[in-house]
């Protein structure tokens, strides 16, 4: 069974940085893994995935801000947020994924931007 296990996050002013990561365990086979978020009142969207053979994609509102990365050949993966916005504000949650599905859900890390 995989789990994942997520750190990072916290509360940051508008134009900050943040780094989320992700650590995948349970499995020795090189997944696809991805970064969702939900904000309040609003469905879960994707916000980054790197696939297996490390391709990156990323939803439109993050491009050029939030980089997707692989620790080497592990499971784990970081998001850096750059330049965050209010609206950036949710709950991220780590996925990991094979083509046949998901797999499994970080816990999720809260994620504010204020001043």
């Amino acid at each position: 069974q995989v789990r994942l296990v997520e750190s990072g996050g916290g509360l940051v002013q508008p134009g900050g940085s943040l780094r989320l990561s992700c650590a995948a365990s349970g499995t020795i086979v090189r997944l696809m893994m991805g970064w969702y978020r939900q904000a309040p009142g609003k469905q879960r969207e994707l916000v980054a995935t790197i696939t297996a053979n490390d391709r990156t994609n990323y939803a439109d509102s993050v491009k050029d801000r939030f980089t997707i990365s692989r620790e080497g050949t592990k499971n784990t993966v970081y998001l850096q947020m750059n330049r965050l916005k209010p609206e950036d504000t949710a709950i991220y949650y780590c996925n990991a994924a094979t083509v046949a599905g998901t797999l499994s859900w970080g816990q999720g890390s809260q994620v504010t931007v204020s001043s």
